[in-house]
């Protein structure tokens, strides 16, 4: 019987200007950005050992976002999920930068126009937020709707994106 090898699992905390972010890898490659307080944020010590060296390019990467100086991410990931949320997740990467689309809209893209439901449940799951910008799906009528990072953040990285931020508060 031969047996998988558990994939190595990597972790460290950076700060950001919407508080920390709890960054995962596995085998290397990055399978997680999680956000305090997080809904379906995944228990600490599935996280792996506490190791910054995996994330350099991330960091890196997610220095400059939050400077201004990057809108779209170039960073190979490590999605676990179904197909369906794969797609879904691949789908939110292609909403460009400061712009929204609704659950309804994200599902007619998908081929799947009676799935906004399904959709917006995939965008729940989205292991690596911000990255895979789940905060740019807004509800049918426009107004915000749930996001795993709290709507509060999701409105203040939406005014980010629009550079409109300094007209929200900080609340982190």
């Amino acid at each position: 019987m031969t047996t998988t090898p558990t994939p190595a699992r990597r972790h460290t905390v950076v700060d950001s200007p919407y508080g920390p972010l709890t960054l995962v890898a596995t085998d290397g490659v990055l399978a997680g950005l999680y956000m305090t307080g997080q809904r379906h944020r995944p228990p600490e010590e599935t996280f792996g050992a506490r190791d910054p060296g995996p994330f350099a390019e991330t960091v890196r990467q997610l220095d400059a976002y939050f400077a201004g100086d990057l809108t779209a991410f170039d960073l190979p990931l490590h999605l676990d999920g179904t197909p369906f949320q794969r797609s879904v997740w691949a789908e939110l990467r292609r909403i460009p930068y400061g712009e929204t689309r609704s659950y309804g809209e994200l599902a007619e893209r998908l081929g799947k126009p009676g799935a906004s439901r399904a959709v917006g449940l995939a965008n729940g799951k989205n292991p690596v937020g911000i990255i895979v910008p789940c905060h740019r799906v807004i509800g049918a009528s426009g107004g915000l709707t749930g996001y795993g990072g709290g709507l509060e953040r999701k409105q203040r990285l939406l005014a980010f994106e629009r550079g409109t931020d300094d007209a929200v508060p900080a609340l982190f």
